[in-house]
Protein backbone atom coordinates (compact mmCIF):
# COMPACT_ATOMS: atom_id res chain seq x y z
CA UNK A 1 0.00 0.00 0.00
CA UNK A 2 1.35 3.45 -0.95
CA UNK A 3 2.44 5.72 1.89
CA UNK A 4 2.85 9.46 2.35
CA UNK A 5 5.92 10.51 4.32
CA UNK A 6 6.31 13.83 6.13
CA UNK A 7 9.55 15.28 7.49
CA UNK A 8 9.33 17.41 10.62
CA UNK A 9 11.75 19.58 12.52
CA UNK A 10 10.79 19.18 16.17
CA UNK A 11 11.82 20.44 19.57
CA UNK A 12 10.76 18.64 22.74
CA UNK A 13 11.76 18.43 26.42
CA UNK A 14 11.09 14.68 26.26
CA UNK A 15 13.01 11.93 24.51
CA UNK A 16 12.43 12.59 20.79
CA UNK A 17 11.39 8.95 20.35
CA UNK A 18 8.52 9.40 22.80
CA UNK A 19 7.45 12.71 21.28
CA UNK A 20 7.50 11.21 17.78
CA UNK A 21 5.32 8.32 18.97
CA UNK A 22 2.80 10.85 20.32
CA UNK A 23 2.83 12.62 16.95
CA UNK A 24 2.16 9.39 15.07
CA UNK A 25 -0.59 8.30 17.42
CA UNK A 26 -2.39 11.65 17.62
CA UNK A 27 -2.49 12.01 13.83
CA UNK A 28 -3.74 8.52 13.01
CA UNK A 29 -5.66 5.86 14.93
CA UNK A 30 -4.62 6.71 18.49
CA UNK A 31 -5.62 9.19 21.16
CA UNK A 32 -4.36 10.10 24.65
CA UNK A 33 -5.66 6.79 26.10
CA UNK A 34 -6.29 3.31 24.74
CA UNK A 35 -9.85 2.92 23.42
CA UNK A 36 -11.95 -0.11 22.49
CA UNK A 37 -11.80 -0.92 18.81
CA UNK A 38 -8.17 0.05 18.20
CA UNK A 39 -7.12 -3.51 17.55
CA UNK A 40 -3.66 -4.61 16.53
CA UNK A 41 -5.03 -5.35 13.07
CA UNK A 42 -6.45 -1.81 12.81
CA UNK A 43 -3.21 -0.24 14.01
CA UNK A 44 -1.18 -2.33 11.60
CA UNK A 45 -3.23 -0.98 8.70
CA UNK A 46 -3.98 2.62 9.69
CA UNK A 47 -1.56 3.78 12.39
CA UNK A 48 1.17 6.22 11.37
CA UNK A 49 4.72 4.89 11.46
CA UNK A 50 7.78 6.69 12.78
CA UNK A 51 10.27 5.97 10.01
CA UNK A 52 13.38 7.71 11.37
CA UNK A 53 14.65 10.10 14.03
CA UNK A 54 17.84 12.13 13.62
CA UNK A 55 19.02 14.08 16.64
CA UNK A 56 20.34 17.51 15.76
CA UNK A 57 21.05 19.70 18.77
CA UNK A 58 19.90 20.72 22.25
CA UNK A 59 18.63 24.14 23.31
CA UNK A 60 18.45 25.63 26.78
CA UNK A 61 15.22 27.54 26.18
CA UNK A 62 12.00 26.41 24.46
CA UNK A 63 11.25 27.88 21.05
CA UNK A 64 7.53 28.20 21.82
CA UNK A 65 5.41 27.47 24.92
CA UNK A 66 4.81 23.82 25.79
CA UNK A 67 5.89 21.25 28.33
CA UNK A 68 8.66 22.46 30.62
CA UNK A 69 11.91 20.51 30.86
CA UNK A 70 12.97 19.64 34.41
CA UNK A 71 16.58 19.54 33.22
CA UNK A 72 16.32 22.74 31.20
CA UNK A 73 17.11 20.87 27.96
CA UNK A 74 15.05 20.90 24.76
CA UNK A 75 15.99 18.35 22.12
CA UNK A 76 15.77 19.15 18.43
CA UNK A 77 15.49 16.44 15.81
CA UNK A 78 14.48 15.62 12.26
CA UNK A 79 11.63 13.11 12.32
CA UNK A 80 10.07 11.22 9.44
CA UNK A 81 6.56 9.81 9.83
CA UNK A 82 4.49 7.96 7.22
CA UNK A 83 0.80 7.25 6.72
CA UNK A 84 -1.02 4.79 4.50
CA UNK A 85 -2.77 6.51 1.61
CA UNK A 86 -5.89 4.66 2.81
CA UNK A 87 -6.19 7.11 5.69
CA UNK A 88 -7.19 10.07 3.49
CA UNK A 89 -6.96 9.01 -0.14
CA UNK A 90 -6.56 11.99 -2.49
CA UNK A 91 -8.34 14.48 -0.23
CA UNK A 92 -5.91 17.40 0.10
CA UNK A 93 -7.68 19.14 3.01
CA UNK A 94 -7.81 15.92 5.06
CA UNK A 95 -4.19 15.19 4.16
CA UNK A 96 -3.19 18.63 5.46
CA UNK A 97 -5.25 18.04 8.61
CA UNK A 98 -3.34 14.80 9.08
CA UNK A 99 0.15 16.12 8.37
CA UNK A 100 -0.36 19.31 10.40
CA UNK A 101 -3.70 19.83 12.09
CA UNK A 102 -3.61 19.27 15.87
CA UNK A 103 0.14 18.70 15.90
CA UNK A 104 0.77 22.32 16.74
CA UNK A 105 -1.41 21.99 19.85
CA UNK A 106 0.43 19.04 21.40
CA UNK A 107 2.16 20.04 24.64
CA UNK A 108 5.02 17.56 24.13
CA UNK A 109 6.39 19.84 21.44
CA UNK A 110 8.03 23.19 22.06
CA UNK A 111 8.63 23.44 18.36
CA UNK A 112 7.31 21.68 15.26
CA UNK A 113 7.60 22.51 11.58
CA UNK A 114 6.55 20.48 8.54
CA UNK A 115 9.62 20.58 6.31
CA UNK A 116 8.79 18.33 3.36
CA UNK A 117 6.28 15.85 2.01
CA UNK A 118 7.02 12.75 -0.07
CA UNK A 119 3.98 11.85 -2.16
CA UNK A 120 3.56 8.60 -4.12
CA UNK A 121 3.41 8.40 -7.89
CA UNK A 122 -0.37 7.97 -7.91
CA UNK A 123 -0.78 11.62 -6.85
CA UNK A 124 0.71 12.60 -10.20
CA UNK A 125 -2.05 10.65 -11.92
CA UNK A 126 -4.86 11.86 -9.67
CA UNK A 127 -3.94 15.55 -9.94
CA UNK A 128 -3.25 17.32 -13.23
CA UNK A 129 -1.14 20.10 -11.73
CA UNK A 130 -0.75 23.52 -13.43
CA UNK A 131 -2.57 23.99 -16.71
CA UNK A 132 -0.02 26.45 -18.07
CA UNK A 133 3.04 26.57 -15.81
CA UNK A 134 6.22 28.17 -17.09
CA UNK A 135 5.90 27.07 -20.71
CA UNK A 136 2.24 28.03 -20.95
CA UNK A 137 2.78 31.46 -19.42
CA UNK A 138 5.59 32.07 -21.91
CA UNK A 139 3.27 31.12 -24.76
CA UNK A 140 0.50 33.38 -23.46
CA UNK A 141 2.83 36.37 -23.21
CA UNK A 142 5.17 35.45 -26.10
CA UNK A 143 8.20 36.01 -23.86
CA UNK A 144 11.11 33.60 -24.20
CA UNK A 145 14.70 33.32 -22.99
CA UNK A 146 14.30 35.99 -20.30
CA UNK A 147 12.14 36.52 -17.21
CA UNK A 148 8.65 37.89 -17.58
CA UNK A 149 8.79 41.47 -16.31
CA UNK A 150 5.79 42.46 -14.23
CA UNK A 151 4.41 45.09 -11.91
CA UNK A 152 1.63 45.72 -9.43
CA UNK A 153 -0.91 48.51 -9.75
CA UNK A 154 -0.15 51.16 -7.13
CA UNK A 155 -1.72 52.80 -5.17
CA UNK A 156 -3.02 49.42 -3.99
CA UNK A 157 -6.56 50.70 -3.35
CA UNK A 158 -8.30 53.86 -4.48
CA UNK A 159 -7.87 54.07 -8.25
CA UNK A 160 -10.95 53.98 -10.43
CA UNK A 161 -11.20 51.49 -13.32
CA UNK A 162 -10.37 54.37 -15.68
CA UNK A 163 -7.33 55.36 -13.64
CA UNK A 164 -6.13 51.77 -13.65
CA UNK A 165 -6.66 51.41 -17.38
CA UNK A 166 -4.69 54.62 -18.04
CA UNK A 167 -1.79 53.25 -16.02
CA UNK A 168 -1.99 49.93 -17.87
CA UNK A 169 -1.85 51.79 -21.18
CA UNK A 170 1.44 53.42 -20.17
CA UNK A 171 2.85 50.08 -19.06
CA UNK A 172 1.84 48.05 -22.12
CA UNK A 173 3.22 50.71 -24.43
CA UNK A 174 6.52 50.48 -22.53
CA UNK A 175 6.70 46.73 -23.15
CA UNK A 176 5.53 45.26 -19.82
CA UNK A 177 4.74 41.54 -19.88
CA UNK A 178 2.57 41.18 -16.80
CA UNK A 179 0.46 43.44 -14.55
CA UNK A 180 -1.55 42.46 -11.52
CA UNK A 181 -4.02 43.85 -9.04
CA UNK A 182 -2.68 44.30 -5.55
CA UNK A 183 -3.87 41.60 -3.15
CA UNK A 184 -5.69 44.31 -1.14
CA UNK A 185 -8.00 45.05 -4.07
CA UNK A 186 -10.63 42.79 -5.55
CA UNK A 187 -13.95 44.59 -6.03
CA UNK A 188 -14.01 47.82 -4.04
CA UNK A 189 -16.52 50.65 -3.71
CA UNK A 190 -14.89 52.72 -6.45
CA UNK A 191 -13.47 49.88 -8.56
CA UNK A 192 -15.96 47.11 -9.25
CA UNK A 193 -14.02 44.18 -10.64
CA UNK A 194 -16.27 43.68 -13.65
CA UNK A 195 -15.86 47.35 -14.56
CA UNK A 196 -12.11 47.09 -14.08
CA UNK A 197 -11.95 44.05 -16.36
CA UNK A 198 -13.82 45.98 -19.07
CA UNK A 199 -11.57 49.03 -18.82
CA UNK A 200 -8.25 47.16 -18.59
CA UNK A 201 -8.99 44.55 -21.24
CA UNK A 202 -10.08 47.26 -23.68
CA UNK A 203 -6.53 48.65 -23.42
CA UNK A 204 -4.82 45.26 -23.52
CA UNK A 205 -6.86 43.94 -26.43
CA UNK A 206 -6.33 47.11 -28.46
CA UNK A 207 -2.59 46.90 -27.87
CA UNK A 208 -2.59 43.21 -28.86
CA UNK A 209 -4.50 43.98 -32.06
CA UNK A 210 -1.98 46.67 -32.91
CA UNK A 211 1.28 44.96 -31.96
CA UNK A 212 0.56 41.24 -31.57
CA UNK A 213 1.72 41.34 -27.93
CA UNK A 214 -0.95 40.48 -25.36
CA UNK A 215 0.00 41.55 -21.87
CA UNK A 216 -1.05 39.21 -19.06
CA UNK A 217 -3.15 40.96 -16.39
CA UNK A 218 -3.90 39.08 -13.16
CA UNK A 219 -7.27 40.27 -11.88
CA UNK A 220 -7.70 39.53 -8.18
CA UNK A 221 -10.82 37.40 -7.89
CA UNK A 222 -10.27 36.26 -4.29
CA UNK A 223 -13.65 35.87 -2.61
CA UNK A 224 -16.51 33.40 -2.18
CA UNK A 225 -16.40 30.48 -4.62
CA UNK A 226 -19.52 31.39 -6.60
CA UNK A 227 -18.35 34.99 -6.92
CA UNK A 228 -14.90 33.86 -8.06
CA UNK A 229 -16.41 31.62 -10.72
CA UNK A 230 -18.54 34.49 -12.05
CA UNK A 231 -15.54 36.81 -12.18
CA UNK A 232 -13.43 34.07 -13.78
CA UNK A 233 -15.99 33.74 -16.58
CA UNK A 234 -16.02 37.52 -17.01
CA UNK A 235 -12.24 37.55 -17.53
CA UNK A 236 -12.43 34.70 -20.05
CA UNK A 237 -15.23 36.39 -21.98
CA UNK A 238 -13.25 39.64 -22.06
CA UNK A 239 -10.17 37.98 -23.58
CA UNK A 240 -8.12 37.91 -20.38
CA UNK A 241 -5.46 35.29 -19.73
CA UNK A 242 -4.93 35.32 -15.95
CA UNK A 243 -6.64 35.52 -12.57
CA UNK A 244 -5.05 36.03 -9.17
CA UNK A 245 -6.04 34.24 -5.97
CA UNK A 246 -4.85 34.91 -2.42
CA UNK A 247 -4.38 31.21 -1.85
CA UNK A 248 -4.00 31.25 1.95
CA UNK A 249 -7.19 33.30 2.27
CA UNK A 250 -9.47 31.20 0.04
CA UNK A 251 -7.93 27.80 0.84
CA UNK A 252 -6.95 24.66 -1.03
CA UNK A 253 -10.41 23.53 -2.10
CA UNK A 254 -11.48 26.91 -3.47
CA UNK A 255 -8.16 27.37 -5.26
CA UNK A 256 -8.41 23.94 -6.84
CA UNK A 257 -12.00 24.66 -7.94
CA UNK A 258 -10.80 27.73 -9.80
CA UNK A 259 -7.74 26.01 -11.24
CA UNK A 260 -9.93 23.16 -12.46
CA UNK A 261 -11.70 25.56 -14.85
CA UNK A 262 -8.45 25.34 -16.87
CA UNK A 263 -8.92 28.39 -19.08
CA UNK A 264 -6.82 31.04 -17.28
CA UNK A 265 -3.34 31.01 -15.82
CA UNK A 266 -3.69 31.21 -12.04
CA UNK A 267 -1.39 33.58 -10.15
CA UNK A 268 -1.02 32.18 -6.62
CA UNK A 269 -0.36 35.01 -4.16
CA UNK A 270 0.88 33.71 -0.82
CA UNK A 271 0.07 36.77 1.36
CA UNK A 272 -0.15 35.54 4.94
CA UNK A 273 2.84 33.28 4.33
CA UNK A 274 4.82 34.84 7.16
CA UNK A 275 2.43 33.58 9.84
CA UNK A 276 2.87 30.05 8.47
CA UNK A 277 6.66 29.94 8.38
CA UNK A 278 8.42 32.92 9.93
CA UNK A 279 9.23 31.14 13.18
CA UNK A 280 11.96 28.56 12.46
CA UNK A 281 10.28 25.99 14.72
CA UNK A 282 6.63 26.49 13.86
CA UNK A 283 4.50 26.08 10.74
CA UNK A 284 5.49 24.78 7.33
CA UNK A 285 8.57 25.11 5.15
CA UNK A 286 8.19 26.27 1.55
CA UNK A 287 9.41 22.91 0.23
CA UNK A 288 6.28 21.25 1.58
CA UNK A 289 4.00 24.24 1.02
CA UNK A 290 4.64 24.60 -2.71
CA UNK A 291 3.85 20.94 -3.40
CA UNK A 292 0.31 21.39 -2.07
CA UNK A 293 -0.43 24.35 -4.31
CA UNK A 294 1.11 22.70 -7.35
CA UNK A 295 -1.24 19.77 -6.81
CA UNK A 296 -4.11 22.25 -6.57
CA UNK A 297 -3.01 23.62 -9.96
CA UNK A 298 -1.59 27.14 -9.56
CA UNK A 299 0.57 28.25 -12.48
CA UNK A 300 2.54 30.99 -10.72
CA UNK A 301 3.60 31.11 -7.07
CA UNK A 302 5.24 33.86 -5.03
CA UNK A 303 8.71 33.17 -3.58
CA UNK A 304 9.76 36.62 -2.25
CA UNK A 305 12.93 38.17 -3.73
CA UNK A 306 16.66 38.63 -3.31
CA UNK A 307 17.55 41.50 -0.94
CA UNK A 308 13.84 41.86 -0.21
CA UNK A 309 12.03 44.28 2.06
CA UNK A 310 10.67 41.50 4.26
CA UNK A 311 12.26 39.19 6.86
CA UNK A 312 13.29 36.30 4.62
CA UNK A 313 16.96 35.58 3.87
CA UNK A 314 18.40 35.32 0.36
CA UNK A 315 19.23 31.65 1.00
CA UNK A 316 15.60 30.94 1.82
CA UNK A 317 14.41 32.71 -1.34
CA UNK A 318 16.89 30.80 -3.51
CA UNK A 319 15.76 27.51 -1.95
CA UNK A 320 12.14 28.44 -2.71
CA UNK A 321 12.93 29.21 -6.34
CA UNK A 322 14.76 25.91 -6.67
CA UNK A 323 11.82 24.06 -5.11
CA UNK A 324 9.42 25.55 -7.68
CA UNK A 325 11.73 24.74 -10.57
CA UNK A 326 12.19 21.11 -9.44
CA UNK A 327 10.18 18.76 -11.64
CA UNK A 328 7.10 17.27 -9.97
CA UNK A 329 5.70 14.18 -11.68
CA UNK A 330 5.09 14.88 -15.38
CA UNK A 331 3.20 18.06 -14.47
CA UNK A 332 4.01 21.43 -15.92
CA UNK A 333 6.40 23.39 -13.72
CA UNK A 334 5.04 26.26 -11.65
CA UNK A 335 6.56 29.68 -12.40
CA UNK A 336 8.31 31.32 -9.41
CA UNK A 337 7.17 34.90 -8.82
CA UNK A 338 10.03 37.04 -7.52
CA UNK A 339 8.78 40.13 -5.71
CA UNK A 340 9.11 42.31 -2.57
CA UNK A 341 11.09 45.52 -2.88
CA UNK A 342 12.58 44.51 -6.22
CA UNK A 343 14.13 46.76 -8.85
CA UNK A 344 16.70 46.10 -11.56
CA UNK A 345 19.62 46.12 -9.14
CA UNK A 346 18.72 42.73 -7.68
CA UNK A 347 18.62 41.06 -11.10
CA UNK A 348 22.38 40.49 -11.02
CA UNK A 349 22.40 38.60 -7.72
CA UNK A 350 19.19 36.76 -8.57
CA UNK A 351 20.68 35.43 -11.79
CA UNK A 352 24.03 34.66 -10.13
CA UNK A 353 22.33 32.61 -7.44
CA UNK A 354 19.74 30.80 -9.58
CA UNK A 355 21.21 30.74 -13.12
CA UNK A 356 17.63 30.77 -14.33
CA UNK A 357 15.44 33.14 -16.31
CA UNK A 358 12.31 31.03 -15.76
CA UNK A 359 10.87 33.64 -13.44
CA UNK A 360 8.17 36.27 -13.24
CA UNK A 361 10.17 39.23 -11.93
CA UNK A 362 7.86 41.70 -10.22
CA UNK A 363 8.67 45.29 -9.31
CA UNK A 364 6.06 47.65 -7.91
CA UNK A 365 7.76 50.82 -6.74
CA UNK A 366 10.82 49.75 -8.73
CA UNK A 367 8.82 50.45 -11.89
CA UNK A 368 6.13 52.87 -10.85
CA UNK A 369 8.51 55.22 -8.99
CA UNK A 370 11.22 55.36 -11.67
CA UNK A 371 12.36 59.00 -11.98
CA UNK A 372 11.66 58.99 -15.72
CA UNK A 373 8.21 57.44 -15.30
CA UNK A 374 6.72 53.96 -15.23
CA UNK A 375 7.56 53.32 -18.87
CA UNK A 376 11.24 53.89 -18.20
CA UNK A 377 10.88 51.63 -15.15
CA UNK A 378 9.86 48.74 -17.39
CA UNK A 379 12.75 49.38 -19.76
CA UNK A 380 15.21 49.61 -16.86
CA UNK A 381 14.25 46.14 -15.61
CA UNK A 382 14.59 44.65 -19.08
CA UNK A 383 18.02 46.26 -19.37
CA UNK A 384 19.09 44.98 -15.97
CA UNK A 385 18.20 41.39 -16.79
CA UNK A 386 19.88 41.53 -20.19
CA UNK A 387 23.02 42.86 -18.55
CA UNK A 388 22.92 40.19 -15.84
CA UNK A 389 22.52 37.34 -18.33
CA UNK A 390 25.21 38.85 -20.56
CA UNK A 391 27.63 38.72 -17.63
CA UNK A 392 27.92 42.46 -17.02
CA UNK A 393 28.25 43.95 -13.57
CA UNK A 394 25.78 46.49 -12.25
CA UNK A 395 28.38 49.24 -12.71
CA UNK A 396 29.05 48.23 -16.31
CA UNK A 397 25.34 48.19 -17.06
CA UNK A 398 24.91 51.78 -15.88
CA UNK A 399 27.39 52.93 -18.51
CA UNK A 400 25.41 51.30 -21.30
CA UNK A 401 21.76 51.71 -20.32
CA UNK A 402 20.47 55.18 -19.40
CA UNK A 403 17.12 54.08 -17.94
CA UNK A 404 18.83 51.53 -15.73
CA UNK A 405 21.42 54.11 -14.68
CA UNK A 406 18.63 56.41 -13.50
CA UNK A 407 17.06 53.60 -11.49
CA UNK A 408 20.40 53.02 -9.75
CA UNK A 409 20.48 56.68 -8.75
CA UNK A 410 16.94 56.37 -7.39
CA UNK A 411 16.99 52.95 -5.73
CA UNK A 412 20.65 52.07 -5.35
CA UNK A 413 20.99 53.53 -1.87
CA UNK A 414 17.95 51.71 -0.50
CA UNK A 415 19.22 48.79 1.59
CA UNK A 416 16.47 46.51 2.92
CA UNK A 417 16.97 45.09 6.40
CA UNK A 418 18.54 41.64 6.21
CA UNK A 419 17.37 38.67 8.24
CA UNK A 420 19.59 36.30 10.23
CA UNK A 421 18.17 32.79 10.06
CA UNK A 422 17.69 30.86 13.29
CA UNK A 423 20.58 28.48 13.84
CA UNK A 424 18.31 25.50 14.29
CA UNK A 425 16.47 26.13 11.05
CA UNK A 426 19.74 26.31 9.16
CA UNK A 427 21.07 23.14 10.78
CA UNK A 428 18.12 21.15 9.46
CA UNK A 429 18.50 22.57 5.97
CA UNK A 430 22.15 21.52 5.98
CA UNK A 431 21.19 17.97 6.87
Amino acid sequence: MERITATYYIETPYAPEKAAAVLAGEQSSGTFVAVPGETEELKQRFAATVESIELLETANEPAIPGAVSKEGKYHRAKVKVSWSIENFGYNLPVMVSTLQGNLYEITQFTGLKLMDIELPASFGEQYEGPVFGIDGCRQLTNVYERPLIGTIIKPSVGLSPGDTAAMVKTLVEAGIDFVKDDELLSSSANSNLNDRVDAVMKVINAHADKTGKKVMYAFNISGEVDEMLQQYEKIVASGGTCAMISINSVGLSATKKICDQRQLAIHGHRNGWGMLTRHPLLGIDFRAYQKLWRLAGVDQLHVNGIQNKFWESDDSVVNSIEACLTKMYDHKTVMPVVSSGQWGGQAFETYRRTRSVDLLYMAGGGIMAHPMGAGAGVIALQQAWKAAVDGLSLEEATKIYSEFAESVKKFGKIKPQRHEEHKGSQSLRDT
